[in-house]
């Protein structure tokens, strides 16, 4: 069992090696987490993408650019080659993904760094991810969420201009399958506009946007076990 004091050390160089991006160091703690029981999903959470939303906060202040990014994505992913084969299965052991998600940046907006940190928190977090990229047309969002019957659509904007297409997206995914919980994100969104707009859920940073999801579906399957139960 390790201890308390080199978990922090472990976890601490496992996020201080994705914003630095010293792969090396990456590759040596993450195997160190693996060799002395640290559980690998708090080395992922709590080290590697601890260490992406430093990265995420370090961009949307201009002191990072998009070449430091891939850098540490490059960083993250080095840890997560080691650490995802051993993560423990789900307790029913079917090893099932805890869902899947639909995720683009709408129509009109081509930034994405927002949205792809976002995706690869939700790949972190063992989620089957289906990007759309940037500048994603309105019906694709909902073409995409028929097709592959995906529990969350993650809708992101950059712009107060492109923001305005999500109360759209949001309109006709409802209106095909009012069951899908829809989540947004980006500079201009805000708690009250997601409400606004009719949207279950709000991230606020990528990492939040992990745990908002695990909780609109755990609220998705309970409304399921109660309509079948009546």
């Amino acid at each position: 069992m390790v201890s308390e004091e080199r978990r922090k050390e472990i976890l601490d160089n496992l996020s201080e090696g994705v914003v630095e991006y010293e792969e090396d160091r990456v590759v040596e703690y993450a195997t160190a987490a693996l060799e002395e029981g640290l559980d690998p999903f708090d080395a992922i959470m709590n080290g590697l993408a601890a260490g992406m939303e430093i990265v995420g906060d370090l961009y949307d202040r201009q002191e990072y650019f998009v070449p430091e990014i891939l850098m540490c994505a490059d960083a993250l992913y080095k840890g997560l080659d080691i650490l995802k084969p051993h993560l423990k299965k789900d307790s029913n052991g079917a090893g099932k993904p805890k869902g899947q998600v639909v995720i683009g940046t709408v129509q009109g907006d081509v930034h994405d760094i927002g949205k792809n940190l976002i995706k690869m928190m939700f790949d972190v977090g063992g989620f089957t991810v289906h990007d759309l990229g940037r500048d994603v047309p309105l019906e694709k969002f909902a073409e995409e969420q028929l097709r592959t019957d995906s529990e969350i659509v993650a809708l992101s904007a950059m712009m107060t201009t492109t923001m305005m297409g999500m109360k759209k997206v949001i309109a006709m995914i409802k209106e095909k399958n009012p069951d899908v919980a829809i989540m947004l994100g980006g500079a201009p969104v805000t708690k009250d506009v997601a409400k606004l707009f009719g949207a279950d859920g709000y991230a606020e940073s990528a990492g939040n946007a992990v745990q908002e999801a695990i909780k609109m579906i755990g609220q998705l399957r309970k409304l399921g076990e109660e309509a079948a139960q009546n």
